[in-house]
């Protein structure tokens, strides 16, 4: 059963499929775009958030990394340029995101260190204390059921394993708050339109942000699920943040 408003955003109303199915469905149908539109419609900034979430785990130095709804691989190859791991298992629900990913891991020779695999963050294939640490960059909005997901998460990290969880947030400032629900709502969408044919992708983007329950809220729920040494930074005003915690 949903807990929280952002279990329940769909991309598609009335389709008769899970939140999950569709998230799937809408992913593989963009894939073929996607990487280009995160660059042009974050001006390239995501690449910058990307990595300053990566660098939070610079001290943990963790050899095995699990990167949770790892799309693209862009966080994975990223996670291995810079902390230089022995292995990194990407795993997402969308087989077309994961096909792009493939591609260019193999175009960098990354392949006996990073593999990406079809995968279900609610339900991993993963021994208990399997990882010395998990990433999560642009995906728990779009867990069917988050806590479940997150205790999986839990599952599987190795005592003292850190969690790095990227994620979309609403900026509280009056002028930027203004400025962001505008291009959220009208201009995003409609380039989304334009460049993958799917404007009810980047409108559920926004949905699920809006629904998505952010700060001292996820903070909140990550120790509800086990986790402690929490913290959270914020990026770009508030753009983005990045939240943390340890097992």
């Amino acid at each position: 059963m949903a807990k929280y408003a952002h279990d329940v955003i769909i991309p598609t109303e009335n389709s008769g499929l899970s939140k999950k199915n569709q998230v799937a469905e809408m992913f593989n149908n963009i894939s073929h775009r996607y990487d280009f539109l995160n660059r042009f419609l974050s001006a390239g900034i995501d690449v910058g958030w990307r990595k300053k979430a990566i660098k939070e785990l610079k001290l943990n130095r963790p050899k095995v990394i699990l990167d949770v709804a790892t799309g693209t691989a862009d966080v994975a190859l990223l996670t291995e340029k810079i902390l230089k791991p022995n292995k990194i298992i990407g795993i997402d629900i969308s087989e077309g995101m994961l096909n792009i990913g493939k591609e260019k891991v193999i175009k960098q020779k990354k392949e006996r260190i990073i593999d990406l695999q079809l995968g279900d963050s609610e339900n991993l294939k993963f021994d208990d204390n399997y990882f010395d640490a998990v990433t999560v960059a642009f995906g728990v909005r779009n867990f069917e059921n988050l806590e479940k997901g997150l205790k999986e998460i839990f599952r599987v990290l190795k005592p003292t394993g850190k969690l790095v969880v990227l994620e979309f947030s609403k900026p509280q400032k009056k002028g930027i708050k203004g400025f962001y629900h505008f291009y959220m709502n009208k201009i995003m969408p409609q380039f989304g339109s334009i460049f993958s044919g799917n404007k009810q992708a980047y409108l559920y983007l926004n949905n699920s942000v809006q629904a998505f329950p952010e700060g001292q809220q996820f903070i909140k729920i990550l120790h509800e699920t086990g986790f402690t040494q929490t913290y959270l930074k914020t990026l770009s005003l508030g753009v983005c943040t990045i939240y943390c915690g340890r097992k």
